[in-house]
C-alpha cells in the first residue's frame, strides 16, 4: 500500500521518530477507537465536534444530524479530521521530562457526502456492524424519516500522519542518580457490564454481540 502523502501541514517538525506514513500504522490507530474530532471553519471561525469515525477501505466516514450546522459546513469543504488514544502516563524525574504514551492520527481532506440513500444505508449498516457484529439485522429497520434526518460524510484516506509515544520517561543523564520515583502509569479503557434500559421485554436476553464486545 502506498504511504500517505507527506505535505507542508504533515510534516513532523518535533519528535520525528514518532511520526508514521504508512497506511497500516494509520489504519490499525483508527480501527482501535471510533471517537474522533473533525475542525473546520464556519464564517472564518474554527470549529472542532466530537463525532464517532469508522473506517471502509481507504476512506474514513462519520455521520450527524441533516440539520446540524457543523455537518452542513462541513459537506464539500476542507475538514481536519483526529483520532487519539491514551495508553499511560509518563512519570518522569522532572516535570519537564513528564510526557503520555499515545495513538494518534491527524487527516486532512475534503468532507464528501454520501447523497445515494441506498449507499449511506450500507455505509450505517458498517458502522453499526463494526461496533456490534450483527445487530444491524436485529433492529427495526430504518424509515424514511430517519435517513433524509441523518447525513453521512467521508474523506479519503491520502493526506495525515500517525504520531505514536511508548516506552518509558527519558530523563537526563544525571537525574538517574537522584532518589525519585518514575516509570509509566499505564491507562486502558474498560468496558462495563451492560444495563438493561428498563423497557426490555421479558425474556430478551443480552445479545452476544454485546455480551461478547462487553467481554472483548
Amino acid at each position: 500500500m502506498e504511504p500517505l502523502k507527506k505535505t507542508a501541514r504533515t510534516q513532523l517538525r518535533r519528535s520525528h521518530l514518532r511520526g508514521h506514513f504508512d497506511r497500516e500504522t494509520v489504519y490499525a490507530v483508527l480501527d482501535a477507537g471510533p471517537l474522533c474530532h473533525v475542525g473546520y471553519n464556519i464564517d472564518g471561525l474554527p470549529y472542532v465536534t466530537p463525532t464517532f469515525q469508522w473506517r471502509e477501505g481507504d476512506r474514513v466516514y462519520w455521520h450527524g444530524s441533516s440539520a446540524s450546522r457543523m455537518i452542513r459546513a462541513a459537506e464539500g469543504a476542507d475538514v481536519c479530521l483526529t483520532v487519539s488514544h491514551l495508553d499511560g502516563f509518563v512519570i518522569a524525574r522532572s516535570a519537564f521530562h513528564h510526557s503520555v504514551n499515545y495513538r494518534s492520527v491527524m487527516l486532512f481532506g475534503r468532507a464528501e457526502k454520501v447523497s445515494d440513500p441506498e449507499q449511506a444505508t450500507a455505509h450505517l449498516k458498517y458502522f453499526v456492524d463494526g461496533l456490534f457484529p450483527g445487530r444491524w439485522d436485529t433492529l427495526r429497520p430504518m424509515n424514511e424519516k430517519e435517513l433524509k434526518a441523518t447525513t453521512v460524510l467521508s474523506m479519503a484516506i491520502e493526506e495525515g500522519a500517525a504520531k505514536i509515544r511508548t516506552g518509558p520517561p527519558v530523563d537526563d543523564d544525571e537525574d538517574y542518580a537522584l532518589p525519585i520515583w518514575a516509570g509509566v502509569l499505564p491507562v486502558n479503557q474498560v468496558v462495563g457490564t451492560p444495563e438493561p434500559d428498563g423497557r426490555v421485554l421479558d425474556g430478551v436476553e443480552v445479545p452476544d454481540h454485546v455480551r461478547n464486545y462487553t467481554a472483548g
